[in-house]
């Protein structure tokens, strides 16, 4: 799992002690002067961003943002607030993730749509997600190696199996034959 990140946005002093402290951190950090360089970053995945700054003046259009103006603050008080707004994003991006039409949520393993429930199993889980992030056709060696850790003694029907009972807990629950799409190449999510 990838570390989230805290953006730095004009305030160099913070960037500079948590940089001194960094290899103690639960979290990456990085400075960015102006929104222009932020939005030029690769990495700009704004549910593993929160972004700090030392002023409201300015008009900063940053979507996870925590100002600091009432400042010193002990060091401890600052990464624990840090951290517990970092513990919030995820938990509201882990809410709410929308596929095809679905609503997918982490936290209470439920999937959704037009205000209907499904409970699903961590594992059917890691099969929606694997399959909704990579847009490819996924076989059952890769599915097998992939949300199973791969296993010489798992044999592939295992994974045709939970795919089989995934697709049909949407059919009988949404009536969709073809959220899990199946093609001579692998499964996939169209």
């Amino acid at each position: 799992m990838t570390k989230q990140i805290v953006n730095i946005v004009n305030f160099n002093s913070l960037y500079e002690i948590l940089n001194e402290i960094k290899e103690n951190l639960s979290f990456d950090i990085m400075n960015f002067e102006m929104h222009k360089d932020f939005s030029k970053n690769e990495k700009n995945d704004l549910k593993d961003f929160l972004t700090i700054t030392n002023s409201n003046k300015k008009k900063l259009i940053y979507k996870n943002l925590l100002v600091f103006n009432n400042l010193p603050i002990p060091l401890y008080k600052l990464v624990e607030l840090i951290n517990i707004n970092l513990i919030k994003l995820k938990f509201n991006y882990q809410s709410k993730i929308n596929i095809n039409g679905y609503e997918l949520n982490l936290n209470s393993k439920f999937f959704t749509k037009n205000n209907i429930d499904l409970k699903v199993t961590e594992k059917e889980i890691e099969i929606i997600l694997y399959l909704n992030t990579k847009k490819i056709k996924h076989n059952v060696l890769d599915l097998q190696k992939s949300i199973w850790g791969y296993s010489s003694d798992l044999e592939t029907h295992t994974v045709e199996t939970h795919i089989y009972r995934l697709r049909k807990k949407i059919n009988d629950k949404f009536n969709d034959k073809n959220f899990i799409m199946s093609h001579n190449d692998g499964y996939f999510i169209k």
